[in-house]
């Protein structure tokens, strides 16, 4: 990001002088899960959590914890919750306990420093200074239909480290070095688009890819309690489904600084992020740089019932970070508009309400850009560029302990990410990161319906199945209908009959099946498998059908997910 507002930041973590310096719970964590069912099942929004907003920080979530473990020997909670609330415990230990030692002790520590605790390679907390110390490993063994040699591998080994030092800063660093032969429709996505989903750049090697994924950040409060900043190279999501339409966590990690506000009922985040832009062709993107800024204000506007506002603005400068958009209050239109300015900008309101303590009711509308007029015509405007969302989670379905089921409909209108090319030809300022969407790994111009069951029936064993259909408009012969949101939205073949659904139908099923075992906190076996089935219209294309079994080991990392497109 820009020197001067790097130079700022590390001030600010100089003068830091208040306590509780955090860190934060992974992107794809198993207390995500629990903590979004114990909130629905306590029937009370968390004023800690805001779940909306993720990463969440281990502090807030081992209050919240904390706070439901008494209510969980009532009853009112199954067993496998309380295992479940124990487990996330003592991984977050620094939290928990006198002094911060709330990790629970291993019964086999080697010399009383190696698995001194259960959760933990190394755990050092003395003196002020809290440090843990993890390997990250998996190995994965697998059969894809589709390839000529059958047998495939995957493999991933790493370290990753937290802690913090006194009163001062919290600090969080993963490295992993990776070798991936994913499915063929996979394969296929990452020729087409040069990236690896959540990635980013890469080098073929052998029959797969090779390549590193880098995390890290320090952490600093501004005042106790209330306001945070973050520094650092992550991953972030907002919203409270499978998918967002705002920001997710599809793409590679980026540079961000991180200012959160934390006052009574209300979360307010503002992000800053320095991100690649998209290759021109033949080039890899590994120059050049382009921004965003995100705010998101997060309201517990009752009990049971939350609001957010979301606004975001994507942009280039050949020099300077665009020193108006630091401004943390103000609507970025404005400021757009007011500077005469290339940018683009975007508007989403999320609700999430809880109801019955059963369900989990969700929704996000994105408006990228519209005319009233023509949005009410009925004559298909291509510049009505709007997003929608809408989903459910039921918890202990059907009264069934720990089975929990999820929906979810997202509606992307064509064109919605796209942006206009600069004088390089190459459209910069489009939501995009690294050749891979911002938002929905679709991009735009599909309708999509998920489904997700989730079933704990014993402590440590997991199953886990999902079904996914969608419809989207495709490109064909050098056209642009507004799926692809790498293009230069001047490039459109027409002003009006712009459809949801434009341009060649593709039409896509996909099933998963999968299971995991955890022998001990964070050491996984799974299997799983996963069919899918591509069509387009008329055979424009050839059909696809993909069948991908695997098994494998895993430590201190989520499970590879093959099921985002």
């Amino acid at each position: 990001m820009d020197k001067r507002l790097l130079s700022l930041g590390l001030s600010l973590c100089l003068w830091a002088t208040a306590t509780a310096q955090e860190t934060f719970l992974p992107g794809g964590s198993d207390e995500y899960h629990l903590l979004e069912r114990l909130e629905t099942r306590s029937g009370a929004l968390s004023d800690e959590l805001f779940l909306s907003t993720q990463p969440v920080s281990r502090k807030d979530a081992v209050g919240f914890l904390k706070e439901e473990k008494p209510a969980s020997y009532d009853g009112s909670a199954s067993a496998i919750d309380v295992y479940n609330i124990n487990r996330a415990l003592s991984i977050s230990g620094e939290w928990d306990g006198p002094n911060g030692d709330g990790a629970a002790d291993s019964r086999y520590s080697l010399w009383n420093t190696i698995y001194r605790k259960q959760p933990d390679f190394i755990n050092v907390n003395r003196d002020g200074f809290f440090l843990v110390a993890n390997p990250v490993l998996s190995f994965q063994a697998g059969f894809d239909r589709d390839k000529p040699r059958k047998f495939v591998y995957s493999s991933t080994q790493g370290v990753e480290l937290r802690g913090r030092i006194k009163d001062w800063v919290g600090f969080y660093f993963y490295i992993t070095n990776n070798y991936d032969e994913p499915p063929t429709y996979v394969r296929d996505w990452i020729e087409k688009w040069g990236a690896i989903p959540g990635a980013g750049h890469f080098t073929r090697s052998g029959n797969g890819y090779q390549y590193l994924q880098i995390r890290g950040y320090v952490n600093v409060p501004l005042i106790r309690d209330h306001v945070s900043l973050s520094l650092g190279y992550d991953k972030h999501f907002i919203g409270d489904g499978l998918r967002s339409l705002f920001l997710s966590d599809f793409s590679e990690g980026a540079a961000f600084a991180r200012i959160n506000t934390r006052i009574w009922k209300l979360n307010y985040q503002n992000l800053y992020l320095m991100l690649k832009p998209q290759s021109l062709t033949g080039e890899p993107a590994t120059t050049g740089h382009k921004y965003a800024t995100a705010h998101y204000l997060s309201l517990n506007v009752t009990r049971w019932l939350n609001i957010g506002l979301f606004e975001t603005v994507t942009f280039t400068r050949s020099d300077h970070f665009e020193f108006g958009y630091l401004n943390p209050i103000i609507f970025y239109r404005a400021i757009e508009r007011g500077m005469g300015s290339p940018d683009k900008v975007a508007l989403g309101f999320n609700v999430k309400a809880i109801v019955l303590k059963h369900l989990s009711l969700y929704s996000q509308l994105l408006i990228n850009e519209f005319t009233t007029k023509e949005l009410f015509s009925g004559n298909g405007y291509w510049a009505n560029k709007w997003g929608i969302q809408a989903g459910a989670k039921y918890f202990d379905a059907f009264t069934i302990s720990n089975l929990d089921l999820q929906g979810e409909v997202n509606i992307v209108r064509p064109y919605t990410y796209q942006h206009y090319a600069s004088l390089s030809g190459n459209s910069i300022a489009n939501a995009t990161n690294y050749n891979e969407p911002l938002a929905h790994p679709l991009g735009a111009g599909f309708a999509e319906l998920i489904g997700n069951v989730y079933y704990q029936p014993l402590p440590r064993l997991s199953i886990n199945a999902r079904a996914m259909y969608y419809r989207q408009g495709i490109d064909t012969n050098g056209s642009n209908n507004g799926s692809n949101i790498f293009l230069d939205y001047n490039t459109r073949p027409a002003n009006y009959g712009v459809k949801l659904i434009n341009g060649p139908q593709a039409d896509c099923m996909l099933f998963s099946l999968n299971a995991s075992y955890e022998f001990r906190p964070r050491l996984y076996i799974d299997i799983g498998g996963t069919y899918r089935r591509y069509k387009v219209e008329n055979n424009l294309l050839p059909e696809q059908s993909s069948l991908f079994l695997t098994a494998g080991i895993r430590l201190n990392l989520a499970p590879k997910n093959y099921t985002q497109f």
